[in-house]
């Protein structure tokens, strides 16, 4: 079991998008892989893949270049056993150059809380360092704060 469960209502849609920014914010890749089902169905951008083992390699590609990677997540909509969110996160590469990625997902999950299915569609947008504005995983302070816009 992965609580909280579906079926979701607003409070429990709102844990669950948190949870995963928190795990994600870790920057873990077995951590944030342990939320999905063993056969899970990823797409991300432009790669489709299904499993742990490829959501590990993925996640471990991902954070070998997005340097300095933090993430907000929001939640956008849910029903049933289905949540989509919107998120920003902010990264640089290997040069220094500074990023801000938005986009947007939807989530299916098992019965227990796992997530079974992730599609993400997701944007670049070069920012100079002075633009920055998500530094690390939300303070207690910021919990229930919205996304900026841009």
């Amino acid at each position: 079991m992965r609580p909280p469960l579906p079926p979701f209502d607003r409070d429990s849609a709102e844990a669950k998008v948190r949870a995963a920014e928190n795990a994600w914010n870790t920057r873990d890749p077995e951590r944030v892989a342990a939320a999905y089902t063993a056969d899970s169905v990823w797409r991300n951008r432009d790669e489709f893949f299904t499993g742990h083992a490829a959501i590990v390699d993925f996640l471990t590609r991902k954070w070998a270049t997005e340097n300095g990677y933090a993430l907000r997540k929001d939640l956008w909509a849910f029903d049933g056993n289905r949540i989509a969110v919107r998120f920003q996160y902010e990264w640089h590469d290997d040069t220094g150059r500074w990023w801000r990625s938005y986009g947007n997902e939807q989530w299916e999950f098992t019965p227990e809380g796992l997530m079974s299915r992730r599609e993400a569609s997701i944007n670049d947008v070069r920012i100079e360092e002075a633009e920055r504005r998500i530094f690390g995983p939300r303070p207690p302070a910021e919990a229930d704060a919205p996304l900026p816009q841009r």
